[in-house]
């Protein structure tokens, strides 16, 4: 969301030779969220672009609907948000059946017991540390502890689950995060804002250690 869109296809490019390792898409309805953002048919313009992994995070009312669209587009990891889904478990294990990795992800003031009855069908929990709509939004500090719990409640799971943050994390935070439990940084403006997307990456690298 937060790339130049003239030129979307530069913009991937040039992150993935920068030294990213995953590209975020956010996928907004204007329902769920008041933004609206893109659909399977730009995912697989950019699956053409990069041999990445394409995380597609659907900020969309009715996800069940569009999961199957979006896995034959290219998305290698899908994650909903579980304020959207009356039944996780069975939207889970759609998304696990299209061979896409199953992701579920929490507003901010979305309490973690949701999380209960599927943690252990996930492979990534996503947090968010903004509200989700729109780009450039500070970091809410409250998200540290948030992800620390988290952190506890994954790391008795059976299998690995990883924890993903996404919303103002930028170098200044990006080490706060880290030592909260995060996995995955989810980093836009902070990126694609810079001068020099290389050396963005690599000092946000040297943060987390």
């Amino acid at each position: 969301m937060s790339a130049d869109f003239s030129r979307l296809g530069d913009e991937v490019r040039a992150v993935e030779k920068a030294g990213a390792d995953v590209i975020h898409v956010d996928v907004m309805d204007g329902h769920f969220v008041p933004n609206i953002t893109i659909g399977p048919l730009v995912v697989q313009g950019l699956r053409k672009l990069t041999s990445l992994p394409l995380d597609v995070h659907l900020m969309i009312e009715n996800p069940k609907r569009y999961i199957e669209a979006f896995a034959l587009a290219g998305a290698d990891w899908i994650t909903i948000h579980a304020e959207t889904c009356p039944h996780l478990k069975t939207t889970i294990k759609k998304i696990r059946g299209l061979d896409v990795r199953p992701g579920v992800v929490l507003k901010p003031a979305t309490s973690l017991k949701i999380l209960h009855p599927v943690v252990e069908d996930l492979d990534l929990v996503l947090i968010m540390s903004v509200n989700p709509g729109f780009g450039g939004q500070s970091f809410i500090p409250a998200t540290l502890k948030k992800i620390e719990r988290l952190r506890k409640m994954v790391d008795q799971c059976h299998d690995p689950v990883e924890i993903e943050v996404d919303g103002g994390v930028k170098i200044e935070n990006i080490k706060d995060v880290s030592a909260a439990g995060g996995d995955i940084f989810v980093v836009g403006t902070g990126i694609f804002k810079t001068e020099n997307y290389e050396e963005t990456i690599k000092r946000l690298r040297e943060k987390i250690g």
